[in-house]
């Protein structure tokens, strides 16, 4: 049995899926659509029971669920394709800080953005908390160009998951559009991303232009 990844075009499952093509790994890929919320399905809740993608079958049958968790484990059962410096190296601490920053501040944005109608009782909320939740992703974004600084990549040259999951979240939330201007850092590191060979076609297939 190989890899099993349960996910949607546009979604968490996108990042997952462009690290198996730069590991060169071997993938079933189970559409999950949003669209249909499929995820809520409770077949697929018996597999995840967050109700959300992606979700990662391992080899072995074990079950990884949330996105950035999935890349850090594909990178450490992958040593070979170096998607990220060894546990002595302080490098890594780096690289998961970043990680863990969008997980944790960017991505629930992004559902208040998507699903504004979930946070309030009262349905006439929902338009100005799809705002605020907009603004305040985009804030986490000008403090990633300017802390984090990627130059091209979050470790500098050294090319790792952490870049692959910015690359790839950056385009959310009408990102694409106004990235350039506001975060021309992270704007430069997702075009390197979406350049590498192994991940452009994938990058193609979950990226809106």
């Amino acid at each position: 049995m190989g890899y099993v990844l349960f996910g949607d075009a546009g979604s968490g499952s996108g990042p997952v899926e462009m690290a198996l093509a730069e590991i060169g790994a071997a993938v079933e890929l189970q559409e999950v659509p949003l669209t249909k919320d499929a995820q809520l399905a409770a077949e697929y809740r018996k597999l995840n029971p967050m109700g959300r993608i992606p979700t990662l079958v391992l080899p072995d049958g074990t079950v990884v669920t949330e996105s950035a968790a999935i890349l850090v484990t594909l990178a450490d059962r992958h040593p070979e394709a170096g998607l990220l410096p060894p546990g002595s190296d302080s490098a890594r601490a780096v690289a998961l800080r970043w990680m863990a920053l969008v997980a944790g501040e960017f991505y629930p944005h992004v559902t208040r953005y998507d699903y504004p109608e979930r946070f309030s009782a009262d349905p006439s909320h929902a338009p100005a908390i799809a705002d605020r939740a907009r603004e305040m992703a985009r804030e986490v974004w000008r403090l990633v160009d300017r802390e984090c600084a990627p130059s091209p990549f979050v470790l500098g040259d050294r090319f790792s998951v952490a870049d692959i999951y910015l690359a790839a979240l950056s385009r959310w939330n009408e990102g694409a559009r106004w990235m350039p201007a506001e975060c021309p850092r992270v704007e430069a590191l997702a075009r390197a991303v979406a350049g590498r060979p192994r991940i452009a076609p994938v990058w193609a297939r979950h990226v809106r232009p």
